[in-house]
């Protein structure tokens, strides 16, 4: 469930938008830093098992064998038992040759917090450390670009990244998420409202074969992202990470401020002061938190909530821990299962 239309997506009160594409060699001293301070840390946590990563595109069956104790029961081959008149199971290997894919919202929401800890920021540590995991098991990793091209354009899908696993295919997509050091005037920004149901029916329409798909969003949008996100889920292994930021859940007493929507350019000055109108919002943001959950449950698909103020190595550990329950659970794969560390921009909601 998407929220009220009269809910708008707040950018920081800054003169500028970021947009792509970015500097030559800042993707690869980044991916840089984050193998020495990221990867290398999980790497001595995890000593190197990543197997919860991707559950595979299925399990082939190349075994029988007789029934032992502590073997799930759910895999006795009846006929074969009766056969036999000596219970026997099959024995599966999962298929490893699975890509990925990471459905990416760059919507100028994405932007939304402070100079180095925007949710785009975490988006992009999130994708390339786990790219880059994915990569170095041999793994293949695509990736579908959504509403960051031009901030004055109308939001569409920008770009589509066939899967590959070089380490020169993930720089390629670092390169593509980070912001371009050429501001954008606030009045040539808009291009309407994000329409996340436009980046998944792409999502839908790419991917042919069954893939471990990231759908990597905060969640702001026009209605119509439930039903494809749902039918994502029903093909593929689907993990929705949302991206937020504490001021969208509770504000802060500072006086007035100036929020802006990011999508129109459209300015709203609050008094923080005021502690009816902040409660007003936490109960407005609180709802819309509940509405989302309920939505990402309904449609199916697992969910990992990533904070603008998560360390990123505890964030990954809290996705390893989600798989693994995932694994655990995978008895009643309809059963979504959820990581929290959001809640709308409810500013003008609350101001009325």
């Amino acid at each position: 469930m998407s929220p009220p239309a009269m809910i708008r997506k707040p950018h920081e009160a800054s003169a500028t938008v970021h947009t792509l594409p970015t500097l030559p060699g800042q993707a690869d001293r980044l991916l840089r830093e984050l193998e020495w301070k990221v990867i290398r840390r999980l790497d001595g946590l995890l000593q190197g098992d990543y197997r919860t990563l991707m559950r595979g595109s299925g399990l082939d069956l190349t075994d029988l064998r007789e029934y032992q104790p502590h073997d799930d029961v759910r895999h006795i081959d009846w006929n074969v038992t009766a056969r036999l008149n000596t219970p026997h199971v099959r024995v599966f290997t999962e298929d490893r040759e699975m890509s990925a894919w990471f459905l990416l919202d760059l919507s100028p929401s994405i932007s939304f917090g402070p100079t180095g800890h925007a949710k785009r920021d975490i988006l992009t540590g999130f994708v390339a450390v786990l790219s880059r995991l994915l990569t170095r098991h041999g793994n293949r990793v695509g990736a579908v670009l959504y509403g960051g091209a031009s901030p004055q354009a109308a939001r569409a899908v920008d770009a589509v990244l066939p899967p590959r696993s070089s380490r020169a295919h993930v720089l390629h997509l670092v390169h593509k998420l980070l912001p371009s050091k050429t501001p954008v005037p606030l009045h040539k920004t808009g291009g309407g409202a994000t329409e996340l149901h436009r980046l998944l029916q792409t999502g839908l329409a790419t991917l042919k074969r069954r893939s471990t798909v990231f759908v990597v969003s905060d969640f702001i949008s026009a209605p119509g992202w439930e039903k494809p996100l749902a039918q994502l889920a029903q093909r593929h292994d689907v993990v929705a990470v949302r991206l937020l930021d504490p001021l969208e859940l509770e504000l802060p007493d500072v006086g007035l401020v100036t929020l802006r929507d990011a999508e129109s350019g459209e300015q709203l000055q609050l008094d923080t002061h005021d502690a009816g109108f902040r409660r007003r919002f936490a109960q407005l943001a609180a709802d819309r938190e509940a509405a989302l959950r309920e939505g990402l449950t309904r449609a199916g698909a697992d969910t990992l909530e990533l904070c603008t103020d998560d360390d990123l190595v505890d964030a990954l550990l809290r996705f390893m821990d989600l798989r693994q329950r995932r694994v655990r659970a995978h008895s009643n794969p309809l059963v979504p299962v959820s990581a929290s560390a959001s809640a709308a921009p409810a500013a003008q909601a609350a101001a009325a």
